[in-house]
């Protein structure tokens, strides 16, 4: 192996000692795991030390297990060698290889740039991909040393997120880990604040900007409803007394909406009773602040509101991707053209008839068009197969159940009870799960 010759000689000969095996994986002839993990410590230090970036790559066969299953346990064997002697012929003498695990590669790729590294991993695939004319294809993930992550562990976990989205991307494709760009003056938060005394504006608004929010004002409630539809606001400083359409009722105009009943709402007044505080909250206030507002208490009701409400954003926006990872695996089984649609539908009109709450009908809604998210891992082959699965196909199909949960565990908290729906949505009531071993859809 060319790569053999940059190692370090003394290290090699101690994890042989040490270990009592050979360094070098017997199938594959490429470095073995443990000896990988010593040398990408090793390179991550000597990174850190000296200021020298690399960039580190996991490469994954896509579907192994079906085509190993398909041709044989030797086929696939050698399916892994000629791989390894297409990654060995790609590299350089400075860069190493290794056998990862069971069907994933490594590499270490010093003083190289990843959009050197992309390059060269494209080579590979195309090469894997010519092998087998397109029976086998491969995906790979990478991330720099220095510039991604300072410290092994999180090197690794960042080209694993990069390889993840490789494969959750519809696989035979190379993705780099990308921090999300942050511009020199981030965008500020922005609030509105509603009074039709300007008195009381110009107050609030000199008080929010001494914090760097940026304030938006409105002096009356048909403008303060105007803006909200037009801009993306952060949070709403809204007087109650104001004539026409006083506090609570845009207020409650707002609470009603879907594209504005997020946005966290505080009315500012004079009035202090328990009366009109009982209205604020019926109308779907999040809180109180007295005029003349305290400014130390004003500042700590924004920054936690503020802070509130990017987090709804948030979980908003990654709820949207899943929504949209689902769609993009309805589109790749025409079969279902429309089910997780008439899935989601069902189950919320089943829902409302038994009198569930709003928020198990939620879970049932969202539990619905989430359901098949785990086919994203199956092989479009068998997605697509006319008529009846075989066993082995069958086997794998039944997975997409619990590769759906674990893809949406994360976002546990979010989706409380429709996780379950997306874990045990092909389950009976006697837990004997699919009733015909062999349908494709059940």
């Amino acid at each position: 192996m060319k790569n053999v010759k940059i190692m370090d000689e003394e290290l090699l000969k101690d994890y042989e000692e040490e270990t009592q095996a050979l360094y070098t994986d017997s199938l594959t002839g490429l470095f073995n795991h443990g000896l990988f993990q010593i040398f990408l410590d090793k390179e991550v230090k000597k990174s850190r030390r000296y200021g020298e970036s690399f960039t580190f790559v996991l490469i994954d066969i896509d579907s192994f297990s079906l085509y190993n299953k398909q041709h044989g346990p030797a086929k696939g064997d050698r399916a892994l060698k000629e791989i390894a002697m297409i990654i060995n012929k790609n590299i350089r003498q400075s860069d190493m290889a290794a056998r990862y695990s069971g069907d994933v590669f490594a590499l270490i790729l010093p003083r190289t740039t990843p959009e050197v590294a992309f390059n060269a991993m494209e080579r590979i695939r195309l090469s894997a991909e010519k092998l087998t004319d397109g029976a086998l294809t491969i995906s790979g993930g990478l991330a720099s040393c220095l510039k991604d992550a300072a410290d092994m562990e999180s090197l690794i976990q960042k080209t694993k997120e990069a390889l993840f989205q490789a494969k959750t991307g519809g696989r035979n494709r190379i993705y780099y880990f990308k921090k999300k760009s942050r511009s020199i003056i981030e965008e500020k938060a922005k609030i509105l604040v509603v009074d039709d005394e300007p008195k009381n504006v110009k107050l609030l608004e000199a008080l929010l900007k001494q914090a760097d929010y940026d304030v938006i004002k409105a002096y009356n409630g048909h403008e303060a409803l105007s803006i909200t539809n037009k801009t993306d606001i952060d949070l709403i400083l809204l007087d109650i007394t104001m004539p026409e359409m006083d506090g609570y009722e845009v207020c409650r105009r707002l609470k009603r909406s879907e594209s504005t009943r997020m946005i966290p709402i505080v009315m500012v007044t004079t009035l202090d009773d328990v009366e009109s505080k009982v209205r604020g909250i019926e109308a779907g206030s999040d809180g109180f602040i007295t005029k003349p507002p305290n400014k130390a208490e004003l500042m700590a009701r924004v920054t936690s509101l503020v802070n509130v409400n990017t987090l709804n954003k948030k979980l908003t926006s990654i709820e949207n991707v899943l929504i949209s990872m689902a769609n993009v695996v309805e589109a790749k089984d025409p079969y279902t053209q429309g089910h997780i649609s008439r899935v989601s539908n069902m189950a919320v009109a089943l829902g409302q008839r038994m009198g569930l709450s709003a928020k198990e009908i939620d879970a049932l809604r969202l539990g619905g068009i989430l359901h098949d998210i785990g086919k994203i891992g199956t092989p479009e082959e068998i997605l697509n197969k006319p008529g009846k699965l075989d066993p082995e196909e069958f086997e794998i199909i039944k997975q997409h159940a619990e590769m759906g949960y674990k893809i949406c565990l994360p976002l546990g908290k979010t989706l409380g009870p429709a996780l379950d729906v997306i874990r045990h949505h092909h389950e009976k009531l006697d837990g004997s799960g699919c009733r015909k071993a062999g349908q494709k859809h059940c």
